[in-house]
């Protein structure tokens, strides 16, 4: 079960506290200190793997009892451990969790411009691992925090912050580990999280994204095996032949359009706010006479849209021989396998047996620590409608949208659990992708600007959810 320990007797912010507290951030204080926060947390090393958050933590919780606010840790390993923090409301309400991760993907240093440690400032930027994922919602969630506080602001339902371990591939020591152990400590009516965001085109906000579902990863591997030899004589059982042809029949099937509310309405709103051309090709998703060639189109020229509407394979990795001239006896591929969330994980399988079509070729599971199917979170809840109001006030985006992702998240976790959990994020520039500055890429980076827009932004969503 692990280690819970209590770390400090401060007793937390209380629901009777006086109806007129200051609720009103000096922000330019409030900036500088999250940039502080911000540029300590990144220079902080926690890839996955191997992991090791307790330097983050040990952060964290020091600037938690500063303040005077009670810290708990929970870990089934001593140097991967997961920080809560609970400031207490009324009760009126069910709780509010804000959630983030606090370690990265790994890093390459020779390909990176700026140490990637370094929270290096320049052009306006922050640069470092972490600086998108998810080292920005980590700061923020903490000056939050921080600032209920201080600002004795009367709360309705408890605000929970929880710092996790292990999102990038370790889930069994962050959220799988706090779900099946600690339930109750971060049970809640919603939760805020990574998974969304704004994003600018030519530096101006064009839509911003709500997290409300997201797809399953899925890992497999496809197994050819034969009879080993001489390279001099080819062998009709030769594994890398038999690999080779069931790879592509994989790579060429195109898996059942699966629509839902998140990704209906996804499309129905980004058709509304289009030019004519595009708008009629959004549309087209939805009529039976087009779909087929609008796919065509998206897969083509928008393969992130394409993915959001069906169970996407990506075969990444192939391993067979070790000489040139020697035939293997075995030969294998690896598949990035992404479930819709609506998609039946047995039948997908029985499918793919059926599009592989060789007996000789075994299919087999990669991961054993897997997230769990989970359904799209509500879109009528009044979260979502504070998410999008305050997205409008801080924004004024083109538009609001519900969005799955093509990646993964720790909330699929709480989605099986039925909470209704929505990813939020900061603006971050569309160009950027393409140019390799976004998350896990090799020159990571964050607008200086938008890390403090998004704190502010981040703040009035909490605040209109849990104040009195």
């Amino acid at each position: 079960m692990g280690h819970v320990i209590a770390l400090t007797a401060a007793a937390l912010v209380g629901g009777l506290l006086p109806l007129h507290a200051q609720r009103t951030p000096d922000w330019a204080t409030a900036e500088a200190e999250l940039l502080r926060h911000f540029q300590a947390l990144v220079q902080i090393d926690t890839t996955d793997p191997p992991g090791g958050e307790l330097p983050a933590v040990e952060y964290l919780k020091k600037v938690f009892e500063a303040e005077g606010i009670a810290v708990r840790i929970y870990s089934s390993d001593p140097k991967r451990p997961n920080l809560l923090v609970r400031l207490k409301g009324s009760g009126a309400k069910k709780p509010l969790l804000i959630m983030a991760h606090t370690d990265t993907v790994n890093v390459d240093p020779a390909k990176w411009k700026h140490p990637p440690f370094g929270a290096v400032r320049q052009g306006g930027h922050i640069y470092g691992r972490g600086t998108v994922d998810d080292k920005d919602n980590v700061a923020a969630g903490l000056m939050v925090m921080l600032l209920l506080k201080r600002l004795n602001v009367p709360l309705d339902r408890d605000v929970i912050f929880l710092a996790e371990a292990g999102e990038e591939g370790s889930v069994q020591y962050g959220i799988q580990y706090m779900v099946e152990n600690h339930w109750k400590e971060i049970e809640a009516e919603f939760c805020l999280a990574e998974g969304g965001g704004t994003q600018r085109r030519g530096g101006q906000y064009w839509t911003t994204n709500i997290g409300t579902a997201e797809k399953i990863p899925f890992g497999l591997r496809l197994v050819a095996k034969g009879t080993a030899g001489h390279g001099s004589v080819p062998l009709m059982d030769n594994p890398v032949v038999a690999l080779s042809s069931a790879v592509a029949r994989v790579a060429a099937w195109r898996t059942p359009m699966r629509l839902n509310d998140t990704t209906r309405t996804y499309f129905e709103k980004l058709a509304a706010m289009s030019p004519p051309e595009a708008r009629a090709r959004y549309n087209g998703i939805f009529d039976s006479t087009q779909s087929e060639a609008v796919q065509d189109w998206l897969q083509r020229n928008e393969p992130r849209h394409y993915s959001m509407l069906r169970t996407s394979i990506s075969p990444n990795m192939v391993r067979g021989g070790i000489r040139i001239n020697s035939i293997p006896s075995s030969a294998e591929a690896t598949l990035d396998v992404r479930l819709a969330p609506t998609e039946n994980r047995e039948q997908f399988l029985a499918d793919l047996a059926k599009i592989v079509n060789d007996p000789t070729i075994a299919i087999e599971q990669t991961r054993r620590h897997m997230r769990p199917p989970s359904p799209p979170s509500s879109l009528k809840t009044a979260m979502f409608a504070i998410i999008e109001a305050q997205a409008m006030k801080h924004y004024a985006p083109k538009a609001v949208l519900p969005a799955m992702g093509t990646g993964a998240t720790d909330m699929a976790f709480l989605r099986e659990r039925g909470m209704d959990a929505y990813g939020i994020g900061p603006a971050i520039d569309f160009e950027d992708g393409a140019l390799g500055y976004g998350a896990h890429s090799d020159q990571e980076r964050i607008l200086e600007s938008e890390l403090y827009k998004f704190l502010r932004f981040h703040w009035d969503v909490v605040v209109a959810a849990a104040a009195r």
